[in-house]
């Protein structure tokens, strides 16, 4: 390995043992793996249920943090069985492509052919069709939010909810709160440029709103909305700044800061 894919396998595995560490393992789900079509090849995706979940409950596509670097279904298993046990929905998490060996838009893609395939594949996962939602941390926040919006004007129905935790949302960094927590606050400016500089190589993509999708021109009709903002966190204004987009384009939107909270705290286990 050159150092390069050295530093990248090594904070794979970081995140990797962050992950098990930092959310107790809820046991009242039951977890099933399986592969699903995704853009350009097989996508694995693991399916969380709650035991004694009602006949066909709603779903949530759930796309992981990570940077679209790091990050996979080990890293978030603690959060999909948190999210799966308290709120009754069957999760259904995507294990979508990486970069740098699948740069932008190849996780995008990935997320839009997983969502499309859980909207088609209701019975077979005995899922309510009319209550299916979106939702994603950081990099799979900036995920959910592109998703909801590719999906408006498809044969596939949008979804009825997207809920985008500390979301990425506009790939120039160019809001006051990355500047006010450039480090020292867990994720810092140089983690963000170096997840920036293997997702978006290109700085033609960064205005592109499958990449920034606070910079779309139109959210007319995008889906309900909850965003989740750290208080402490270099996203924390573009995250706001997406909410109130929306609410100015009238999608109803549900923000909420939390105030003394830094990037990462939703799979930390710290808030009940």
């Amino acid at each position: 390995l050159t150092d390069e894919e050295w530093d990248v396998a090594a904070r794979r595995a970081q995140l990797r043992r962050a992950g098990s560490i930092g959310m107790p393992r809820r046991t009242g789900v039951h977890v099933a793996g399986r592969r699903i079509p995704g853009a350009e090849s097989q996508l694995p995706v693991r399916v969380y249920r709650r035991f004694g979940a009602e006949a066909e409950p709603p779903a949530i596509v759930y796309f992981h943090g990570g940077g679209w670097v790091v990050g996979d279904l080990d890293s978030h298993d603690g959060t999909c069985r948190m999210i799966a046990d308290e709120t009754g929905c069957v999760v259904v998490a995507v294990d979508y492509r990486l970069a740098p060996e699948h740069p932008f838009p190849a996780p995008i893609d990935d997320a839009v052919a997983a969502y499309r395939w859980v909207r088609t594949h209701a019975r077979e996962l005995s899922i309510d069709p009319a209550r299916i939602g979106v939702m994603g941390d950081s990099a799979g926040g900036n995920m959910a939010a592109v998703g909801a919006q590719a999906t408006r004007d498809t044969d596939v129905p949008p979804p009825q909810v997207q809920c985008l935790v500390y979301p990425a949302t506009d790939a120039w960094f160019a809001q006051p709160s990355h500047e006010l927590f450039s480090e020292g606050f867990f994720l810092t400016r140089e983690d963000m440029e170096w997840f920036r500089g293997h997702y978006l190589p290109d700085r033609a993509d960064w205005d592109s709103p499958l990449a920034s999708p606070l910079r779309h021109p139109d959210l007319t009709g995008v889906a309900p909305a909850v965003v989740v903002t750290a208080g402490f966190d270099p996203l924390r204004d573009e995250g706001i700044a997406y909410a109130e987009a929306m609410s100015k384009a009238g999608v109803p939107v549900r923000s909420r800061c939390y105030d003394d909270m830094v990037h990462g705290f939703f799979g930390m286990g710290i808030l009940p």
